[in-house]
């Protein structure tokens, strides 16, 4: 008897799903064979992430670079895109939008030694790229919230929001494989919570809610430094040559954490060998500090409006050893650079106790800072965004991060369909 029925509802099951899958409601390869194509990611071969950039007008992206870039030029191409001007001043910091849209331009040598190459077929994409230049728009049209221009930055905003919302591919992962830098503290601030599915590229979570970016989908990004690099650093004794001992020029009315920069003024101000002073982004200024961070042993690195700053791959670039203060920053490729072997931490208590942090860079070895000094040389590559782009540069780097987040993407698309089972398919369960 028992047999029987069991014979039965195994035949009803079966009827059930077969009946399905014919009319398209259960994709039963998302159901049941979800992990085994996790197993075939991108991540598991040594191709090129294969990219759809979407060509969206120019008022999105390169208008805002200049109007001579407008709208009306047709499509941006390798041989029209502007170069990134060489005074871009403090906003190139926040470019990376840029860098990455060039790279996906550029059809020239060295294709097959590259992280990331575009396609034209989004049917053959892994992961899809949104060109709006979310943080330049912050720069261009409006600072801050009562700012009359910030409207036109909500308005783009609202038309990328619209427009990603029509399209087919986004709708078919929910957003998950799309690809949308916001590396201002401010960039997409009126409609980012309606792409918190999405790949973002951010320079910290400082200004983002736990449950809209995290580690496990998100790209963490250098900023871009705005400093020269420092290219012939090879003197016979560099600790020596270098005579200041700690060095910090920068904005020091800064928010939240941010803050500690004004008591940091009144600890070290006036210290003989240590240069700290308030100072405004300007290109005269940017080229002091070119000259100031490459004569200090250390570069102090506190927190911004945000956890992190420009002034961190500054120093880096300058191959002056960070002393970096924060109690929760986020550091970019993280999973394959440790930081520990150039960089000097100390908690924010640490910092504001008075003559620690001086004493201990007083006492630190100086075979420890040369060995520090030698590593800040060997990786600072990895902090150069520039076009053409180069292997193992920071575009390259962001790539290959994102190609690392395509597995948990791949299991949230699948888990996401798993869960769109129809009632009836439950109940009959």
């Amino acid at each position: 008897m028992y047999g029987k029925a069991a014979i039965c509802l195994a035949l009803v099951i079966i009827f059930l799903v077969s009946c399905s899958i014919y009319i398209g409601n259960v994709d039963i390869r998302s159901y049941f064979f979800s992990l085994q194509s996790a197993q075939r990611s991108i991540c598991a071969t040594d191709r090129p992430l294969r990219v759809y950039m979407y060509d969206l007008p120019r008022k999105f992206n390169v208008a805002m670079m200049g109007r001579q870039y407008a709208e009306g030029a047709g499509p941006v191409t390798m041989e029209n895109l502007p170069m990134w001007p060489a005074n871009g001043g403090v906003r190139r910091q926040h470019s990376v939008e840029y860098w990455l849209m060039a790279s996906l331009l550029y059809d020239g040598e060295g294709g097959e030694e590259r992280e990331a190459v575009r396609v034209s077929d989004p049917e053959t994409a892994d992961a899809f790229f949104v060109p709006f230049f979310s943080s330049l728009s912050v720069n261009t049209h409006g600072h801050n919230m009562t700012d009359p221009e910030t409207e036109v930055d909500r308005q783009l905003q609202a038309e990328v929001v619209d427009f990603l919302r029509q399209s087919k591919y986004y709708q078919r992962s929910g957003g998950r494989d799309h690809i949308i830098p916001m590396t201002h503290p401010n960039a997409f601030r009126f409609h980012r919570q309606q792409l918190n599915a999405s790949i973002l590229i951010v320079v910290d979570f400082g200004r983002y809610p736990r449950n809209m970016s995290t580690l496990s989908k998100d790209v963490v990004s250098p900023y871009v430094h705005v400093v020269e690099s420092f290219a012939d650093d090879d003197p016979l004794d560099p600790y020596e040559n270098r005579t200041t001992l700690l060095f910090f020029r920068g904005n020091t009315v800064r928010k939240d954490e941010g803050k500690i920069r004004v008591k940091l003024a009144k600890m070290l101000t006036g210290i003989a060998d240590v240069h700290y002073e308030k100072s405004a982004a300007t290109p005269s200024n940017i080229k002091r500090s070119t000259k100031g961070m490459r004569l200090s042993k250390f570069c102090l690195h506190p927190a911004g409006d945000t956890p992190s700053s420009c002034r961190l791959f500054d120093a880096i670039v300058s191959h002056c050893v960070p002393v970096i203060v924060s109690d929760r920053i986020e550091l970019p490729f993280e999973d394959e650079i440790d930081y520990t072997e150039f960089s000097i931490f100390f908690s924010m208590k640490e910092a504001l106790e008075p003559g620690y942090l001086v004493n201990q860079l007083r006492q630190f070895p100086k075979d420890r800072w040369v060995e520090m000094w030698k590593r800040l040389k060997q990786i600072s590559h990895y902090y150069e965004f520039q076009y053409p782009p180069e292997k193992e540069d920071a575009v390259y780097m962001l790539w290959r991060q994102v190609k690392h987040k395509l597995p948990e993407v791949e299991l949230a698309i699948h888990r996401n369909r798993r869960l769109k089972i129809p009632d009836w398919w439950r109940r009959k369960r």
